[in-house]
């Protein structure tokens, strides 16, 4: 095997493992030493396919982007033909989903240090995928408005929807329990096309 095929293996086991970790106990338990021990490799090792815990944190999230965008597209295909707000609220019901059956790999999507000038094009293409699912019916109902206002709206409508799924994930006492929360999500949704 050459160097670079066990530098790609070694890159895969660490992200296998470090997913594992997080979704376990949450992006903060990502400790290089305990990766090490599992990957029965040095610390140094780590650093040299990964510059960081970050970088390595931002390939998972990568991963999770993917299963999210395909769960998302799942929940999706059985209203195709849909009125808009009925997609958004199949979007986003697939959403919640998958923020309840994985939260902290979900959850790790935003607690990781990375601002929109420091993230990498590539992690930057992985959400705007994400929003492109979500642009779609957006324009369906402000067929008026150009791509940047398109993307102005989804992104509000994310916030929003995205908002109502943590503080009820995360039990916060602005929140809503977790059976409320399709319930206040379809409010919002049904709001922005009267």
């Amino acid at each position: 095997m050459s160097t670079a095929d066990r530098r790609a293996a070694l890159r895969e086991t660490l992200i296998a493992l470090a997913r594992a970790r997080i979704a376990e106990d949450g992006l903060r338990a990502l400790k290089a030493r305990d990766l090490a021990t599992s990957a029965k490799c040095s610390v140094g090792a780590i650093y040299n396919v990964f510059g960081d815990l970050n970088e390595l944190s931002m390939a998972v999230n990568g991963e999770t982007f993917k299963a999210l965008g395909a769960h998302v597209l799942a929940g999706l295909a059985p209203h195709a033909d849909a009125p808009a707000v009925d997609r958004l609220i199949a979007m986003s019901d697939s959403y919640l989903d998958f923020a309840s059956e994985n939260p902290r790999l979900w959850r790790a999507l935003f607690d990781i240090s990375l601002t929109r000038t420091q993230a990498p094009e590539w992690y930057l293409g992985a959400l705007d995928g994400l929003f492109a699912i979500i642009d779609g019916p957006i324009a369906e109902v402000f067929p008026d408005l150009d791509e940047d206002q398109v993307r102005l709206r989804t992104r509000a409508l994310f916030s929003s929807v995205h908002g109502i799924v943590l503080l009820g994930i995360e039990n916060r006492i602005s929140g809503v329990g977790q059976d409320d929360m399709p319930q206040m999500i379809r409010f919002v949704l049904r709001s922005i096309a009267v």
